[in-house]
């Protein structure tokens, strides 16, 4: 275990209710002439999930880890349920779960575990633990033969021994089957409903859009964008059209009014536009297309236009 691998110690104190989980007021970080962070402001409160989602190079871990208490502001101010980040650690309230490190091999997925809660005053019970990451099956299996996933999800378990009012979550998911997302998920969320704050960063973005309340999306140090699923989405118009249509005129297809892209995938055309009726009918009308489908833009569209063009 490392200090940025699992992040537990001590119990709740009292007095956190009606506290933001995490305030981040006018935060930046500099690192000599390089701006990581320009200037993010950032309320979460007990009991949400938030996905936080950016693309490299974002200032996504710069900013985790001054909310851990890795690293301080240049300007600004850090909070964890009122408390400065470093003694919202020291007091249990903080676990993070990392993707890499932190696991020894030799060990069981048990004596892991039970070993972790020896280092601290006050836990939860290993087995309470185990059963809620979905482990319990696999408890004396050695770490060494665990699957990315399960080693994944042992962090989790690890992580869960204080029963932290904040879970932060570095690519929970990555090496989990369908089975284990899905149960790692609906575990999320049942904590979530005791007042448990998730913030994560992903790469699979329909997670963030299946299981996030909120998503915040930051690019070149700054908050682009901050609401539900549905909301991100809105805020990119237009919808893409999708046809057979082998050999197709790019160019005519690109001087239709509203269209803002054109990619041509084997023998189907997907042309991005803000009048979808437009270019069906120029398809339809104009060219021997089939198989029209029109849909309305997604998570992924919008990230990239609004991570893309921030400046």
């Amino acid at each position: 275990m490392t200090s940025t691998d699992t992040l537990t110690t001590g119990s709740h104190p009292a007095g956190t209710v009606g506290v933001p989980a995490v305030r981040l007021s006018g935060v930046t970080k500099d690192f000599g002439p390089v701006h990581a962070v320009r200037g993010i402001d950032l309320e979460l409160q007990q009991g949400e999930i938030v996905a936080f989602l950016g693309p490299n190079g974002a200032g996504k871990t710069t900013t985790i880890d001054m909310v851990l208490g890795l690293s301080r502001p240049t300007t600004g101010t850090a909070q964890v349920l009122g408390l400065e980040p470093r003694e919202a650690i020291a007091r249990g309230l903080v676990s993070a779960v990392m993707q890499t490190g932190g696991l020894l091999k030799d060990l069981t997925v048990r004596e892991t575990v039970e070993y972790t809660a020896s280092l601290f005053a006050d836990t939860r019970p290993a087995a309470e633990v185990l059963d809620d990451a979905g482990i319990t099956a696999i408890a004396d299996r050695r770490v060494a033969k665990c699957s990315g996933g399960e080693q994944q999800r042992l962090r989790f378990a690890m992580a869960l021994l204080s029963d932290p009012a904040l879970l932060l979550l570095d690519e929970p998911t990555t090496g989990m089957d369908v089975e284990g997302r899905r149960a790692f998920w609906s575990a999320i969320r049942r904590d979530a409903e005791q007042g448990r704050t998730v913030l994560f960063a992903t790469h699979y973005l329909e997670e963030a859009d299946q299981y996030a309340d909120r998503i915040v999306l930051i690019s070149q140090g700054r908050i682009v964008a901050d609401g539900t699923g549905a909301q991100i989405k809105a805020l990119t118009s237009g919808r893409t059209v999708r046809a057979t249509l082998p050999d197709p005129d790019v160019d005519a297809l690109t001087a239709l009014g509203g269209v803002t892209g054109v990619e041509v995938r084997g023998d189907a055309v997907l042309v991005r536009t803000r009048d979808s009726d437009a270019v069906a009918r120029h398809l339809l009308a104009h060219t021997p297309a089939r198989d029209l489908e029109i849909t309305s833009h997604g998570l992924e569209d919008a990230f990239l236009s609004l991570t893309g063009d921030a400046r």
